[in-house]
């Protein structure tokens, strides 16, 4: 078999295993909005909150509403987000974790009574489901599409997207659901996300990659064109054989580096890649400088 024939084969072996990843780590989130989390009505970070919402006043279903939310988010980032073809992996675990909300919620025993039975595993479970997700290269929708866009074109960080979206969805659930449960989703919340950040590699804030490739200028555009971070091209040299050698040295949010890995394997699979944790970033794309 051909080098081409290879590396078409391992294309496809890994687009197969992303699905299967991304079908697992979307199921296992809608489990977790069943099992633990409607149940007691705590509410979820995002647009799944906002569907949890419209649950509990007016009892619709938590998945339906889910993606009927999303669909607009969806034409925005097919008009100014970069086309269909960069969200296909986020509309099918989208479309996924939506119907498996409602599909499952027959299915699955609520589990309420001990808060930190249902606070602690809810978390942990919902991280879990979103990070497979995202380590994969997909995204659950939502607030992750606002944040591409504002990023994009406002230069606002994910950071604070979330942040702020999130603050909102709470807020606006106290009249809802009442001021403990939103206490007990914000445990949720911050267990899930340092859950998803171990699910990612590790739990630095962001990843410094260290690239030395043979291809060192299709590496460089690559990374420009679609992973939309700066980088620096550093002069270096071997060790052994003395040759001059461009080092690229990248800085990378945790949701984008199973992104990177892929991008850098494709155009170079022989590539000398390190991945090291930055737990914190100051600058353009990360947080402002400040005194």
């Amino acid at each position: 078999m051909t080098d081409a024939g290879s590396r078409q084969r391992l294309r496809v072996l890994r687009t197969v295993q992303d699905y299967a990843i991304i079908t697992a780590g979307a199921l296992i989130a809608a489990a977790g909005v069943d099992l633990f989390l409607t149940p007691n009505k705590v509410v979820s970070a995002g647009v799944t909150g906002i569907a949890m919402l419209t649950h509990f006043v007016w009892k619709w279903p938590v998945g339906l509403v889910t993606l009927g939310l999303n669909i607009p988010l969806f034409l925005l980032a097919i008009r100014w987000g970069g086309g269909f073809k960069l969200l296909v992996k986020t509309l099918y675990a989208t479309v996924v974790m939506s119907l498996g909300i409602d599909l499952l919620q027959p299915l699955l025993p609520a589990v309420q009574g001990d808060p930190l039975i249902y606070t602690l595993f809810g978390g942990l479970v919902d991280g879990l489901g979103i990070g497979l997700v995202l380590r994969a290269g997909g995204t659950t929708g939502g607030t992750d599409i606002l944040a591409q866009l504002f990023y994009r074109y406002r230069r606002v960080s994910f950071g604070t997207v979330f942040l702020v979206s999130n603050t909102v969805i709470l807020l606006g659930a106290i009249p809802v659901v009442g001021l403990v449960p939103v206490l007990y989703a914000l445990i949720v919340n911050y267990i899930s996300s340092r859950v998803l950040d171990t699910v990612q590699e590790g739990l630095g804030y962001a990843r410094a990659v260290t690239i030395v490739s043979e291809k060192p200028e299709e590496v460089r555009q690559a990374i420009l064109e679609q992973i939309g971070r700066g980088l620096t091209v550093l002069q270096g040299w071997g060790g052994f054989s003395k040759e001059p050698r461009p080092v690229l040295y990248v800085v990378v949010s945790r949701s984008q580096i199973s992104a990177l890995k892929r991008l850098i394997a494709d155009r170079d699979p022989d590539a000398f890649v390190v991945v090291s944790e930055a737990h914190e970033v100051l600058g353009e794309g990360f947080r402002p400088v400040s005194g």
